[in-house]
């Protein structure tokens, strides 16, 4: 268990590294060389130039300006400048609002922790219980335990001050999120109101849409949204599976980054052509001209990229039964979204498309049928992944204890008994033993979320992040309180009567506050300093730049760092509210440790956020329903623990006070969910309105049509400057499979029925109040 002196000596450590972080950036950050890593953000948005450029040659890669080395934490402040409604221009509401979680955590526990150290750790620390049950071998316990409810007697009164103090921690913490709720649905509905006109404005995504034996899926749709939304359809793009084509063009994109590597290692030195092998990793196989061999299979997936596009543009097996269906106003796209569209609610099912950025197109090819029995195996695998990841997670932190070293290595014994080293293993090695065998999971839980067939990148990355907030409550949270807490008091379960055991888990829990301190101070405090290094991305881009950019795209490729990475880190924000929401009122050594994570992380991801990360994709805040709901349910799971600790110190007079937090706290979830939550899942008809007027009378004569036509074509099908294939089949065969998506002629034998012509196809399609068959 670990010591005040134990925990003294990884704070120092973790300082340290952080001060050694901050000044490595420095450094990093000056060169010319490294300007597109550090501050990539305003590069992609053109409104910064490279010092590489100008000046004399050494000053293009080393910064001779030392006074500006005397300066290495003025980013700091600097990125503290920028207001709020600035930053949302510069980086979009998604990122603004991601910062507020941080905020909102420096808002819940600043006034928490003031009150929980004037409070209750006087009330703890004036009790010698601890000392007794040290002297009686009974416990084992540390200096801090002595500042935690653990070291208050059974049936004492100033168990009356913890349940004042939780009622008045839930208060607070209920406020503060009612106001922040209200502020980010409010800031959500002024950034719709103001936002520019964007595709999925005015589209929903139509799923699951019958089949019929006379139309094709493209006429199926035009067909009911003619008769069902007839003022206010404008154009469709049906949905194709184009997975394999997609992999076709990642293929050549890959061979042609090879061959670009060869060509330019051969242009600096073309006295002797270059050889690989073809086997596995270069190590052996048919020895062959590098440049000769990408050229021809480049040559040979160019064909059969051409091969599967005329397949997918013709076969109708390839077009899924799904459309995004576009309308002339944001008023209609709203109406259908929100909307039921037909008697049986498994059919025609509509939602608001994503935006273009934000849509993952490889899900879109799956039937929707199949979407349930892919959700059912994916929870059932989550199941075991969680529960059975206990055993290995305990066995690591078991190896990270003195004991458990000397088990495995006795001849180690002389060196971990050092009182330094003890101080390091006990105080450091556990919270990095637990963040190293983590490390992996986040990619094991998006590829969880794709195989579920979300069909956007921002519901994988909330899927992903649910995911991984329960994973970290069960075996980073429980697993650690409750098996730690039975093996520290093994000796002391052997040598009592069962009726003392629950005592004695009462009085253990606590203890592991101390294993928690370390790993905030690993993972938040050296773990948060490492981000600002950004070394895989500085890593990245020097060897792409180096051996793959031949053109200023392929460069702006190099340098894109990507997005924040919301579902690693909203998770990790999480346990960290979880952990001071449950120890408030049992640890309160922990809150100031907590309180710098906040601190520190929100200057350092703000930086990030002004100066590198480019956002994907755009959803206006979303995500917050989710952030909220999990505060509550830490808040919940605190109140829960709070009253079971309690009980096990026989302060029965307590219960009845301490159950209706719990009935409180779900009652103001409520509350919220149904003041608050429609903004963010609903879009109100009367702001689509106004929003839809105030657009006609500025642009009367927008070709809304011609905007909205290929803005949900597959990618694949676009066109670029790296695809040669597009000069044959680019435009001329995205156009037929454009034509083929909105110019339709009717094939249903009841079209004589139908009571309006087909102003899309330009042909009378008159057709049943749709059913979907023949009447």
């Amino acid at each position: 268990m670990a010591t005040l002196q134990d925990i003294g000596v990884s704070a120092g450590i973790n300082i340290l590294s952080a001060f050694i972080f901050f000044i490595i950036f420095a450094i990093l950050r000056l060169q010319p060389f490294n300007d597109r890593v550090y501050f990539s953000k305003w590069y992609l948005k053109g409104l910064r130039s490279s010092p590489t450029r100008g000046g004399a040659f050494v000053q293009r890669f080393v910064n001779l300006d030392f006074r500006a080395y005397l300066k290495f934490l003025n980013w700091m402040p600097q990125a503290l400048k920028m207001p709020e409604p600035e930053l949302i221009d510069h980086a979009g509401l998604d990122s603004v609002v991601y910062l507020r979680i941080y905020w909102l955590g420096l808002k819940i526990f600043a006034p928490i922790a003031v009150l929980a150290w004037a409070v209750l750790v006087p009330v703890n620390w004036t009790n010698d219980t601890l000392e007794l049950a040290n002297q009686l071998r009974n416990v084992t316990s540390s200096d801090i335990d002595k500042l935690s409810v653990s070291n208050i007697p059974d049936y004492s009164m100033r168990f009356w001050t913890h349940i004042v103090m939780a009622y008045a921690f839930t208060i607070w913490t209920c406020y503060v999120l009612m106001k922040e709720y209200e502020t980010i649905a409010n800031m959500r509905l002024q950034f719709l109101a103001s936002e520019a006109r964007r595709p999925d404005q005015f589209t929903v995504l139509v799923r699951n849409v019958p089949p019929d034996a006379d139309e094709t899926v493209s006429e199926l749709v035009e067909h009911f949204f003619l008769v069902n939304h007839p003022d206010h359809y404008l154009t469709h793009q049906v949905v194709c599976n184009a997975n394999k084509l997609a992999d076709l063009v990642e293929k050549k994109k890959k061979l042609q980054n090879w061959l670009d590597y060869y060509q330019l290692k051969y242009a600096r030195n073309n006295t002797q052509r270059i050889m690989v092998k073809l086997g596995f990793l270069g190590l052996w196989g048919q020895r062959v001209d590098a440049i000769d061999h990408y050229i021809a299979e480049i040559d040979k997936t160019s064909k059969e990229i051409a091969k599967e596009r005329e397949g997918v543009v013709n076969d109708p097996k390839s077009i899924m039964p799904a459309a995004f269906v576009s309308f002339k106003t944001r008023w209609a796209a709203a109406v259908c979204a929100q909307t039921q569209q037909t008697r049986n609610p498994t059919q025609w099912l509509t939602e608001w498309a994503p935006e273009p950025r934000d849509v993952y197109w490889p899900n879109l090819a799956i039937p929707y049928v199949a979407l349930t029995v892919r959700r059912l195996l994916m929870h059932v695998a989550f199941f075991f992944l969680t529960f059975f990841f206990i055993v290995p997670i305990a066995f690591v932190q078991s190896l990270a204890t003195i004991e458990g070293i000397v088990k495995v290595a006795p001849f180690l014994k002389v060196i971990v008994e050092d009182d330094f080293m003890k101080s390091v293993i006990q105080g450091f090695l556990p919270g990095i033993a637990l963040k190293l065998f983590l490390i992996f999971l986040p990619s094991i839980l998006m590829i969880m979320a794709k195989f579920e067939g979300f069909t956007s990148i921002s519901s994988l990355e909330r899927r992903s992040a649910f995911r991984y907030y329960i994973f970290n409550f069960v075996n980073v949270f429980l697993a650690s309180v409750i098996t730690g807490a039975a093996f520290e008091q093994l000796s002391a379960f052997l040598n009592q009567s069962p009726n003392q055991i629950p005592k004695t888990i009462g009085v253990a829990i606590p203890m592991k506050a101390t294993f928690f301190i370390t790993y905030i101070m690993v993972d938040g405090w050296a773990g948060v300093a490492g981000e600002i290094l950004m070394l895989k991305p500085l890593i990245m881009f020097h060897l792409k730049n180096t051996f793959l950019v031949k053109t200023e795209k392929d460069r702006e490729e190099a340098m894109d760092p990507g997005s924040i990475g919301f579902n690693t880190g909203e998770p990790r924000i999480q346990l960290y509210f979880l952990l001071g929401l449950v120890y408030a009122p049992v640890t309160p050594m922990l809150l100031p440790f907590i309180l710098v994570f906040f601190a520190l992380a929100y200057i350092v991801y703000r930086h990030q956020i002004i100066n590198v990360y480019n956002q994907e994709y755009e959803s206006a805040a979303a995500f917050w329903p989710d952030v909220h709901g999990r505060v509550i349910a830490a808040l919940i799971i605190s109140q829960v623990l709070l009253m079971g600790l309690l009980g096990t110190k026989h302060a029965a007079l307590a219960a009845p006070f301490l159950i209706a937090l719990p009935v409180l706290t779900i009652g103001f979830h409520r509350f919220c969910k149904g003041r608050y939550e429609p903004a963010f899942v609903r879009y109100p008809l009367q702001e689509a309105k106004m929003k839809d007027t105030l657009e006609s009378a500025r642009e009367p004569n927008l070709n809304l049509k011609g905007y909205l036509q290929s803005a949900y074509v597959h990618p694949v099908f676009k066109g670029g400057e790296d695809d040669d294939d597009d000069d044959d089949y680019g435009d001329d065969k995205l156009g037929k499979f454009e034509d083929e998506a909105i110019i339709v002629p009717t094939k249903r034998q009841s079209r004589r029925n139908t009571p309006a012509p087909s102003r899309i196809s330009g042909e009378s399609s008159p057709c049943l109040p749709f059913s979907g068959k023949e009447v």
